[in-house]
């Protein structure tokens, strides 16, 4: 909230929003991980230019090799002139205990103007905890993780700030995500699977690919101050991906661990604290937007049917 206040009195030249089709973007995306590297991926194919950002000089040349220009988020210079060029911002790094470092790093440098579209990539832990029952994007945010916590108070800085300066900034709220070379099929492969059963708790995922439609789908039809579910149609017990996955490849069902077992990672068991049925209707709505993979099952049989992906920095 602070990084906007500065630079309010800037308010009368900021970009207002213009509701047209956005084919060949030129994205700035602030950080360049699995998500932002697939996004900025899909601009240069519709004919646009990418930028994404990323500390480790590792990433930075696996982004470049893909045609994405890789700056260093602390190079203010380098970020002033992409945002400068960018006509939209994809904010996919995660917030810390200052809030979100996005925002931090690019308030100071957008003295002129933003560009005709931000999105801030959150996630459905926002909600916490619902017994199993469905949230919408208007229900109460009771997010019962820190991690929960900070995005709602990243969502809560993005959206105050941007009220009433002409900003087109919307929300996309994510469950666990999954795509070529993240998925369960590649921990069955690598042996690194867990089966984990607890019972009465469900979740939603969804594709990388499905992901970016939406975003894309946005850009088209920018709405300030919108909050998209971005889910598949099926939420399911983690158990059943994974006994469905292991049966279909023909691999031994991975052994069985409790949900607080040591093997399981902690991002994995942040899964495990919330249990819930995520809505997608608001963005199939408003977006025009469907999931391509509608479900787990013919998002992972796409991966079987796909190459073996090149094992890049993530």
């Amino acid at each position: 909230m602070r990084e906007f206040a500065r630079f309010a009195q800037h308010s009368d030249r900021l970009s207002l929003p213009m509701n047209r089709p956005v084919t060949a973007p030129s994205l700035l995306v602030f950080g360049g991980g699995y998500l932002g590297r697939a996004a900025a991926r899909e601009a240069l194919k519709r004919g646009g230019q990418a930028t994404a950002t990323s500390r480790d000089p590792e990433r930075r040349r696996s982004l470049a090799a893909e045609g994405v220009s890789a700056i260093d988020p602390a190079d203010a210079d380098a970020l002033r002139t992409a945002l400068e060029s960018a006509t939209a911002v994809l904010i996919t790094a995660a917030p810390d205990a200052h809030g979100c470092p996005g925002l931090r790093a690019l308030a100071p440098v957008a003295s002129q103007a933003w560009p005709d579209w931000i999105g801030y990539v959150s996630s459905t832990s926002v909600y916490g905890d619902r017994a199993g029952g469905w949230v919408f994007e208007d229900g109460p945010l009771n997010a019962a993780s820190l991690e929960g916590a900070r995005r709602v108070r990243a969502e809560r800085d993005w959206l105050d700030g941007a009220q009433g300066m002409g900003l087109t900034v919307q929300i996309f709220r994510l469950p666990g995500f999954y795509g070529p070379g993240r998925s369960f099929i590649d921990r069955l492969r690598d042996g690194t699977a867990r089966l984990v059963r607890k019972p009465g708790q469900v979740f939603n995922r969804i594709h990388v690919d499905d992901v970016v439609s939406a975003l894309f789908a946005s850009m088209d039809r920018p709405r300030p101050g919108a909050a998209y579910n971005l889910t598949d149609d099926e939420p399911s017990p983690a158990n059943m991906v994974v006994e469905w996955a292991a049966d279909r490849m023909g691999l031994p069902r991975p052994p069985e661990v409790d949900w607080t077992d040591d093997s399981v990672s902690e991002a994995m068991r942040r899964f495990y604290l919330d249990s819930k049925r995520v809505s997608n209707a608001l963005a199939k709505a408003e977006l025009d937007w469907r999931p391509a993979y509608p479900s787990w099952r013919e998002g992972l049989e796409a991966l079987l049917d796909a190459p073996p992906p090149l094992r890049l920095v993530s």
